[in-house]
């Protein structure tokens, strides 16, 4: 699948709105919780690539799976961790606490690219980085502040950090396999985090006292909130610098406040919304700054006229 710049920063904001739905039907479950809602979350999410992967790329694509590559390896792990770890780090601290945490994600991409690809980080980007960073912060900074003298709360900051870290290494490691001319196809690695995260967390979510509505739920967060949106925005880090992913990903936090307004009727205040209003102007600001840049590259330098001189 081939994308222009344009559509692959478009399948990125879907792929935010996909992600953000977990909390609001997270919601409507009756009895699973913790690390049950983990397992099946993971479990469909596996059982959906098993049907999706052959149906898309051929009954061949487990045989044509990279599996002495690195990078294919590196990357099942990071999913994994993405995977179980936000869930974990939301039972040992509040919810503000754990995205305050991983609000850090696009500095930690920007970085690592920098360093394992040599990206060159635009001043815009840095920019859109920290203001972003500053957004998400202040929404949820006082809920930070009361769970500062909780014992837990340090101990689930450093689980939640795992969440941007995991991801600031896939995103490079996709980069890197594609700008060093590798015919490594990493979506199949998608596979790979299901099913580490699924046997992960398994001994931990039993006994199972999920209902019949919930495994419907949870079957729906498994192909919808993750399968298919984790697919796509493999597909988009073939077209989008890392650090550009990592930012577009924070929509995620913005949808996720929404969705729970609209759905579970949770009013978000006015620390949110200021906040939420930075981390979209950081966004918007960084994509309009990069295709008027690149619009000027297309069309090359304005062609200065010269006026004769007066004394011919």
């Amino acid at each position: 699948m081939k994308l222009t710049h344009t559509k692959a920063v478009f399948m990125m904001v879907a792929v935010t709105l996909m992600w953000s739905v977990a909390g609001v039907v997270t919601r409507h479950l009756q009895n699973a919780h913790s690390f049950e809602v983990t397992f099946w979350r993971s479990f469909f999410t596996m059982v959906s690539l098993l049907v999706i992967l052959p149906a898309w790329q051929g009954r061949g694509v487990f045989r044509a799976m990279q599996w002495t590559s690195p990078a294919f390896w590196i990357s099942g792990v990071c999913w994994s961790v993405m995977f179980t770890a936000y869930m974990v780090a939301l039972t040992l601290t509040s919810v503000g606490n754990v995205l305050v945490t991983m609000s850090i994600g696009p500095l930690l991409t920007a970085l690592l690219a920098r360093v394992f690809i040599g990206h060159r980080i635009a001043p815009r980007t840095w920019g859109a980085i920290a203001l972003a960073g500053l957004g998400i912060a202040y929404m949820f900074g006082s809920q930070v502040n009361v769970a500062a003298g909780n014992d837990g709360a340090l101990l689930g900051s450093l689980v939640a950090l795992c969440v941007p870290m995991a991801a600031a290494v896939n995103w490079t490691v996709v980069q890197r396999s594609q700008a060093h001319g590798e015919k490594i196809d990493l979506v199949p690695s998608l596979l790979v985090g299901a099913v580490l995260s699924t046997l992960l967390t398994l001994p931990l979510a039993y006994p199972f006292v999920a209902t019949g509505p919930d495994l419907r739920l949870l079957a729906f967060l498994g192909l919808v909130q993750l399968a298919i949106p984790c697919i796509f925005s493999v597909i988009s880090a073939r077209v989008l610098k890392a650090p550009e992913v990592a930012l577009l990903a924070l929509l995620e936090v913005i949808f996720g406040i929404l969705w729970a307004w609209l759905g579970a009727n949770e009013v978000p205040s006015a620390e949110v919304l200021i906040g939420g209003a930075l981390v979209i102007g950081a966004l918007v600001g960084n994509e309009v700054l990069g295709w008027r840049s690149r619009v000027r590259q297309r069309c090359g330098p304005t062609p200065v006229a010269i006026r004769p001189s007066s004394l011919e």
